[in-house]
């Protein structure tokens, strides 16, 4: 059975990236975007008419575009995702040497919410109606509407302009070489941008671990445990923790989406060069084919994170059948 849900949910990805691969494409080649600007750069005043239609001809752009389209379907479907106008590197490689950066900033902000996330929701939900209760409620919603740009300007002009602790971006010390950098240097620019993710993710997973906590607590076993003697974390640790734990991981997995939202416009505020920038650079220096290649990768990334969640789902409760829940 768990062969065939993962085949089951391959076959969605594989219709899933078709999908969005037209979409994409047809969005990209009617903008505003001229790739040959892109290419060209500032010095397009000197390039003549003909010129232009060579370097047209040579990207295959004076095509038409479901000839365009097919080329460059038939070139990722070889793992060919092209060569970025802006960076003049193959996009395989570009994505490779940002995503390594990216993920360790997503990493331990993912790691970091997710904890504190679970730690504020298990205080609320064992202190359900309680001024530290209604705080950490008031403090989620809070961050629910809260923009993680915003946030990390605001985190930023504090930390890094006003009391100079921090940084104020990058991934290094700007005119050092890489080697040159030493393990204190990354740790310390990368604590305001995993802060700023961190901060923003805690919302959901608390709110939900409180509410998943404070259903399992007015349980008709939860019940029966009290009447034996049990309180406090004593309770919480025998009864609780073992019902809100799973749900709460695996729901966690399903936020891969709103993380890698965050750490574009994240990436953006510290200048931190990784995928989320690139992307950015991507779509306002119309570089299309790095943007449709990050495009792909991410859709691949958010759908990992939605499998693993899913994949938590029907392990957390063995009664559930594949069938009945996935077909």
């Amino acid at each position: 059975m768990i062969g065939r849900f993962i085949l089951k949910k391959i076959g969605k990805l594989m219709i899933l990236l078709v999908a969005i691969s037209i979409l994409s494409f047809v969005l990209v080649s009617y903008s505003p975007f001229n790739p040959v600007r892109s290419y060209i750069g500032a010095e397009i005043s000197r390039i003549s008419p003909e010129q232009q239609k060579n370097i047209e001809e040579y990207w295959g752009l004076n095509q038409s575009k479901p000839q365009q389209f097919l080329k460059w379907a038939k070139a990722v479907s070889q793992g060919n995702l092209g060569k970025s106008l802006i960076y003049r590197k193959p996009v395989g490689e570009i994505i490779s040497n940002r995503f390594s950066a990216s993920i360790v900033l997503m990493g331990l902000a993912w790691v970091f919410s997710g904890i504190i996330g679970f730690l504020l929701g298990a205080l609320a939900g064992m202190n359900e109606g309680s001024l530290l209760d209604r705080i950490i409620k008031n403090y989620c919603f809070l961050l629910a509407s809260t923009p993680a740009f915003w946030l990390g300007l605001l985190l930023l002009m504090f930390f890094a302009v006003w009391l100079g602790w921090f940084p104020i971006g990058l991934a290094s010390p700007a005119g050092m070489l890489s080697e040159e950098v030493s393990l204190t240097d990354k740790i310390t620019h990368l604590i305001l941008p995993v802060l700023t993710l961190s901060i923003v993710g805690v919302a959901s997973i608390a709110l939900h671990t409180r509410e998943k906590l404070i259903q399992v607590l007015n349980s008709e076993f939860i019940r029966f445990a009290r009447a034996k003697g049990e309180r406090g974390m004593t309770l919480f640790w025998r009864h609780g923790l073992r019902n809100i734990s799973l749900p709460a991981i695996s729901l966690h997995f399903a936020s891969f989406g709103e993380l890698f939202g965050g750490a574009v416009l994240t990436e953006q505020v510290f200048s931190y060069p990784g995928l989320g920038q690139a992307v950015v650079k991507a779509g306002l220096g119309g570089d299309v084919p790095l943007l449709l290649g990050i495009t792909l990768f991410s859709v691949v990334f958010i759908f990992f994170g939605n499998f693993m969640a899913d994949l938590l789902y029907v392990l957390i409760d063995p009664q559930m059948k594949f069938k009945r829940t996935y077909e």
